[in-house]
């Protein structure tokens, strides 16, 4: 085989599939790498969807199994995109099959699934296998520029961070039981869905790690309609969650998910303050920051804007002329070529699956809160 070209499995073909499958018929395109990715082969359960799917989505062929795909020696690459209650079997045996893995946040729907697969990826790390989850907004060019900003020290000892994300898509009772609420495919809801994003994003800008969570969840649609009409089901995670948490020694975390928020069709947010200044990130405004700067003069003071559009922006170059915008494919395809540059380095792609499993803690510590009538939780 030609060293310089990896072929990609893809399994799932649902939202996530679709994204992973732009991103990686794109990342050649767009950046200049020492490898190239291949659309190899598409994985899906229903023959003729796959068959469909792999033809509009650009991939030279399907498979109906994922042990198939994973046994096949024209695959050097497994990217899942399923529910979170298969990932931990395939990832282990792509790994131990030596496939390089890219799996979908978040990592697991338990912390022992995760350490399982945290241990499958050391396994293979030392023959040169590597894995990374996909955690996609850390791959914004705005997010990248809110985390140098902090790592700068521009906004001095970190203090407070407020972060939410916000959904209606279920907000309608109507909407039918899907399998995302319900626990045995889920794991959770806008906790695991949602939360895992603010999570991840809150401990990656800030380089600090909670410590501690109290939290609070509720469901507020319990019954649901059966998609096919045959009747209803429970729902069995949370449509909303709050979180406050501590962040280091000092800082202090406050967390909002839901996907029952009226009005709010995808909005997330993350603000970061300190003893120098504040930025605030917003995912309806994602080619913006809002900056501080606390050290200027008393009359100058108030939060202004950063067009995060320029050459010198991570991530920026790959794309369009100075001022052009990104959009919410983007990260993804940013994520994608971090993986390949990472692998085509021989080093470990980021945020490795030890890291991903450190957000799933989080998240523990916050449903074990929340089932104890919001008791402070460690993590």
């Amino acid at each position: 085989m030609d060293r310089t070209e990896l072929r990609v499995g893809l399994v799932g073909h649902g939202f996530m599939g679709v994204v992973h499958s732009h991103a990686w018929q794109v990342v050649n395109r767009a950046f200049d790498l020492p490898v190239r990715a291949r659309a190899a082969v598409l994985c899906g359960r229903d023959p003729d969807r796959t068959a469909d799917a792999a033809r509009r989505l650009g991939w030279d062929g399907h498979v109906t199994d994922w042990r198939d795909l994973v046994a096949r020696d024209d695959v050097d690459v497994i990217d899942v995109c399923t529910p979170g209650d298969s990932h931990a079997e395939i990832v282990t045996a792509a790994l131990a099959a030596g496939k390089h893995v890219l799996c979908e946040k978040p990592l697991s729907n338990t912390l022992a699934e995760a350490d399982l697969m945290v241990d499958a990826a050391e396994d293979a790390r030392a023959r040169g296998v590597r894995s990374a989850c996909a955690y996609n907004y850390r791959r914004l060019p705005a997010i990248g520029q809110l985390r140098e900003l902090v790592h700068a020290g521009r906004l001095g000892e970190i203090r407070h961070v407020r972060a939410s994300y916000l959904q209606d898509f279920f907000a309608d009772p109507d909407v039918p039981l899907v399998w995302r609420m319900e626990r045995e495919r889920a794991g959770s809801g806008a906790l695991g869905n949602l939360g895992s994003h603010v999570v991840d994003l809150v401990q990656h800008v800030t380089g600090l790690r909670f410590t501690g969570v109290s939290a609070l969840t509720e469901t507020f649609t319990r019954r649901r309609a059966l998609p096919d009409g045959t009747g209803s089901a429970e729902v069995t995670v949370d449509d909303a969650a709050l979180l406050t948490g501590r962040l280091g020694k000092s800082a202090l975390a406050t967390c909002e998910t839901s996907w029952a928020a009226t009005g709010h069709r995808n909005t997330l947010r993350l603000e970061v303050g300190g003893t120098l200044g504040a930025a605030a990130f917003d995912l309806d405004r994602l080619n913006e920051l809002s900056f501080h700067d606390a050290t200027g003069p008393r009359t100058e003071r108030g939060f202004r804007r950063i067009m995060v559009t320029e050459p010198e922006h991570p991530h920026v170059t790959g794309w369009w002329p100075p001022g052009c915008a990104v959009g919410f494919d983007h990260p993804f395809t940013h994520e994608i070529r971090d993986f390949l540059a990472a692998i085509a380095d021989d080093r470990d792609p980021t945020p490795s699956f030890a890291d991903a499993r450190q957000v799933q803690e989080v998240l523990d510590a916050a449903t074990r809160s929340a089932r104890s009538d919001s008791t402070w939780a460690k993590v």
